[in-house]
């Protein structure tokens, strides 16, 4: 079976990433390896335009910036030959280091796809192709005036512990991603950031806790429970590469803190974190729940430039005959009052009458005054309010004993990996809204109305 579309010149235009990957390595006696494939389907979704915000976190060595910052790009430009691209690394020396090994591959096979480079303009770091293609690479935080992008490659951004470890470091890395990369991205242009995980506040920890619309795909070195590949846990991620045994000897090197950051993309503090987040559960479609509760952790401040304020948390928990706790839902926004309270409203008509709403009640009548104010805007469903008593870690000691206990599931949604990454890094993080809307969640769900005959919201839909 043919890979490719003919196009002039005897050229091939490949029809997927897929196909263009497994010709170029054939070509060199290689084959991409299962969790390889992952990758490249997740890129290809990129080049669709099915995916614009994608994030891949995978160990060293697992051979992500071959795929991610040589083979894809230069699969790019066959689907979009005037294309423009700006590949991103933590040093300048390592994103032109990217830009030769995908010049290089141009200049060996690209003829056979129709790409080839104009011969005015071919340094490592910055080249432009016959067909109008443009590819520019930086290091982070350095200079890209000027220049435009349908697509931005982040690989890499973090170099060392230092760094990673500096909250200095780390906001500047923010704010250059914020302020001067993504200001050169054009209308409709797509985003990947390929890295390892180092700290619970790096560069992809801050904007899956910050930004929604993200798509993850999270491979650890060990496959953990619930695994994108379908590993059994305790798998290697490329076996043919390094083993579990030399994975376990690498571990006990390494110590605790760094094997759970680099090597399972799971970073957490020196002292842990209050929620045994590997004996969560996972589903993939809502089941069946004899009661619910939507449970609200409110703020009112909008984002704006210079400002990282507390999210308004909607977190909806249902109740399985078997007595297990389902995460079914989790919405989130950084909005002014009248926004948050169109928000409560269009959730609880959305949730159903049959889902009780859970709200904090500030201390003193300003409290009760604001109550009894969401009460009317929420009139027709059931409302429980109570005010908040105990430190947060004490608030979600309930929440964490269940988890402990395999009582709780989650459904994997577009909301998830930041829900987990918050829970991760509490009581230490950044944000615990969601953690205080879980807390409130388990705190009421057992006042909520039972449910006349049990609901399955994966067919509320149809």
């Amino acid at each position: 079976m043919m890979c490719c579309d003919g196009t002039r010149g005897g050229a091939v235009r490949p029809r997927d990433f897929r196909r263009f990957a497994a010709a170029v390595l054939e070509a060199q006696g290689l084959r991409p390896a299962r969790h390889q494939l992952a990758m490249i389907d997740a890129l290809e979704r990129v080049a669709a335009g099915q995916v614009d915000r994608l994030m891949v976190q995978m160990p060293p060595g697992a051979a992500k910036s071959t795929y991610a910052s040589v083979l894809f790009p230069a699969f790019w430009f066959t689907r979009y030959p005037a294309g423009e691209v700006i590949a991103a690394s933590h040093t300048a020396s390592l994103a032109e280091y990217f830009g030769r090994r995908l010049r290089a591959l141009i200049a060996e096979a690209g003829e056979d796809f129709g790409l080839l480079l104009d011969a005015g303009n071919r340094a490592a770091g910055r080249f432009s192709l016959q067909g109008g293609g443009q590819y520019f690479a930086a290091g982070v935080r350095g200079p890209i005036t000027g220049r435009r992008a349908d697509l931005i490659l982040i690989d890499d951004p973090v170099k060392s512990w230092a760094e990673a470890d500096s909250r200095a470091a780390r906001d500047a890395l923010h704010d250059w991603y914020r302020a001067e990369l993504l200001s050169r991205l054009k209308p409709g242009g797509r985003v990947v950031l390929v890295m390892t995980r180092w700290h619970e506040d790096d560069l992809a920890g801050r904007l899956m806790a910050r930004e929604s619309g993200w798509t993850v795909l999270r491979l650890p070195a060990l496959a953990e429970a619930d695994d994108p590949l379908g590993r059994a846990p305790g798998e290697a991620l490329w076996p043919e590469w390094e083993d579990a045994r030399a994975i376990a000897r690498r571990r006990a090197t390494v110590g605790e803190r760094v094997f759970a950051a680099l090597y399972q993309q799971r970073p957490m503090r020196d002292g842990g974190t209050l929620f045994e987040l590997d004996r969560l559960g996972f589903v993939d479609a809502p089941p069946a729940v004899v009661r619910t509760v939507r449970a609200w952790d409110l703020a009112a401040t909008a984002a704006s430039a210079g400002r990282n304020p507390d999210w308004t948390v909607g977190l909806k928990l249902g109740l399985t005959a078997d007595g297990t706790h389902v995460v079914l839902d989790v919405v989130r926004v950084r909005a002014g009052p009248a926004a948050v309270e169109a928000l409560l409203r269009a959730t609880a008509e959305a949730d159903g009458r049959g889902t009780a709403i859970a709200l904090p009640q500030d201390p003193g009548q300003a409290g009760v005054a604001q109550v009894a104010h969401l009460r009317r805007v929420l009139d027709g469903f059931t409302v429980i309010a109570s005010p908040e008593s105990g430190s947060k870690q004490t608030r979600a000691m309930p929440a964490a004993a269940r988890i402990g206990a395999g009582g709780t599931r989650v459904v994997r949604a577009g909301w998830t990996d930041a829900f987990l990454a918050e829970l991760r890094a509490f009581p230490d993080g950044e944000k615990d809204d969601q953690v205080d809307a879980l807390a409130r969640a388990e705190a009421t769900l057992g006042q909520a109305p039972v449910a006349a005959r049990m609901v399955n919201f994966s067919l509320m839909g149809r």
